[in-house]
């Protein structure tokens, strides 16, 4: 899960809250959001995961009652206030640049590149939408794009991506430095075009990105050579024989998002909607659970 920034600089209220699984803690970032909050930061921890969720001064009942919803079983650790000088620093500590492969580093901008000659890099900075390489998920699936890459190219130089939920878009711009022609990339959050526009603009990806705010039905006539989806499992499960639709023959799809635990179940429904597990990628976060992305061929 990536760190999300504020984009106000009042006053702040932090309820720190701990929670006892990852699923749990994705759904109550969605709903806090939804409650006005204006950034989450989750923090390492060794008795579960932390989550801290920043509100407007005055603001923290509606976020508050999120928590009740979302996760009646969470424990709030704490409630304090956020000095205003404090906040515009606060959330960039412990944020540094990720080196997802030999090839490729992704770091936020106010972090200095490290001088690696001929490393691709992408300039990510925490936003309302997730993704910016820090959380295994992400991390996996940039080095699955990033493994690929050159086997796609082979056997179709004009080669094509999908990006189904693309958040901040790193998955999408990531391939196409990677040299795809074609990077389609899609969210049902608005505040997910939003920053991967932002992203784009920022990386000088002027080409190649189409963008837009819906669902999978918005490219139903369309195939790509790779498909990248990084979700929750809840999430993934409904999606996986359109997903699978979407594939072209002889192409392949990355599904990130999940739990080791979880891959038995997604392994057969996608096996039923035509694709092959080929391989597996795993990694474990600060928690010491272990998530997978898992490479399917059609």
């Amino acid at each position: 899960m990536a760190t999300k920034a504020a984009k106000s600089t009042g006053e702040y209220a932090c309820i720190e809250v701990r929670l006892s699984d990852r699923e749990t803690a994705e759904i109550l970032c969605a709903e806090a959001f939804e409650a006005g909050a204006a950034g989450i930061e989750e923090r390492e921890s060794d008795d579960g995961i932390r989550l801290l969720l920043y509100a407007p001064a005055g603001a923290e009942r509606p976020l508050e009652a999120a928590i009740e919803r979302a996760a009646p079983d969470a424990q709030i650790l704490a409630r304090q206030p956020i000095v205003p000088a404090d906040w515009a620093e606060q959330w960039k500590r412990g944020l540094t640049a990720t080196e997802i492969s030999p090839r490729l580093l992704v770091r936020p901008s106010f972090v200095e590149p490290p001088d690696r000659p001929g490393q691709f890099e992408l300039v990510i900075d925490p936003a309302q939408a997730f993704g910016t390489g820090g959380h295994p998920s992400t991390h996996l699936t940039l080095q699955w794009i990033d493994a690929l890459a050159p086997g796609l190219a082979s056997r179709n130089p004009a080669w094509r991506m999908l990006d189904v939920g693309t958040g901040t878009g790193v998955l999408s711009l990531a391939a196409l430095r990677f040299g795809a022609s074609m990077a389609v990339a899609f969210d049902l959050d608005p505040l997910a075009a939003e920053a991967t526009a932002t992203n784009a603009r920022a990386n000088g990806i002027r080409s190649g990105l189409q963008l837009f705010t819906g669902t999978l039905d918005a490219v139903a006539d369309t195939t790509f050579d790779l498909v990248v989806a990084n979700l929750l499992r809840t999430e993934l499960m409904p999606l996986i024989a359109t997903i699978a639709a979407r594939v072209r023959p002889g192409g392949c799809a990355v599904f990130a998002g999940l739990l080791r635990d979880e891959c038995g179940v997604v392994v057969a429904a996608a096996n039923d909607a035509g694709l092959t597990r080929t391989g597996e990628r795993t990694m474990a976060d600060a928690n010491g659970e272990q998530w997978s992305a898992l490479l399917m061929n059609r």
